[in-house]
C-alpha cells in the first residue's frame, strides 16, 4: 500500500480492521507520504486531530501529548502481524522541519505506531522547495526511493 496525506491513516485504519484478519489481503510493504499521523497545526481544526501544541517525541517516536485519533491509531502496535510488514516513511522538508503542511514530528510518530512490531521501519527525508507537501507524490526522488522499496526484495 502506498498512501499520501490523508491516505496514510486509510492504511492504518485498514491494519486496525484487517491486520490480523486471514481473510483479507495480507500488507507486506507499506509507504508513507506527507503523514500526519500525530495531527495537523491548521486554525480552526477539531482538537480529535489537531497536533497537540508543544509535542515531542521520544527515542522510539511516541508522542508526550496524542490527540484523540492518534491515541486510536496506537491500537496498531498489536493490529500489526510481527514481523511482517515493511514500513518506509517519506517525510518533506521544506527547510522549516516541516512539509509545509504537516510538521516532521508528526510524520516521525509513525515509528510509534509500527516500528515494534514491522518486519523493518526506515525513515527518508526529502528536502527543498519540491518536498512541499502537495509536490512529494509527483517528486523524483520519491518515485526512486518509492520504486526500490516496492521492487526491491
Amino acid at each position: 500500500m502506498v498512501g499520501h496525506s490523508l491516505g496514510n491513516i486509510s492504511i492504518i485504519y485498514y491494519m486496525l480492521q484487517n491486520g490480523k484478519n486471514k481473510k483479507m489481503p495480507q500488507l507486506q510493504k507499506e509507504v508513507n507520504i506527507a503523514g500526519h499521523f500525530a495531527g495537523l497545526t491548521f486554525d480552526g481544526l477539531p482538537s480529535i486531530i489537531k497536533q497537540p501544541a508543544g509535542m515531542k517525541l521520544d527515542k522510539n517516536g511516541k508522542p508526550n501529548k496524542m490527540n484523540a485519533t492518534y491515541k486510536q491509531m496506537t491500537q496498531a502496535r498489536t493490529a500489526y502481524p510481527k514481523n511482517q510488514v515493511q514500513v518506509l516513511n517519506i517525510i518533506g522538508d521544506i527547510g522549516n522541519n516541516s512539509d509545509g503542511r504537516v510538521e516532521n514530528v508528526s510524520s516521525l510518530s509513525l515509528k510509534y505506531l509500527v516500528a515494534d512490531c514491522a518486519k523493518s521501519y526506515q525513515v527518508v527525508k526529502i528536502k527543498g522547495k519540491n518536498a512541499q507537501h502537495s509536490k512529494l507524490h509527483n517528486n523524483s526522488q520519491v518515485d526512486k526511493v518509492l520504486i526500490k522499496f516496492l521492487w526491491n526484495k
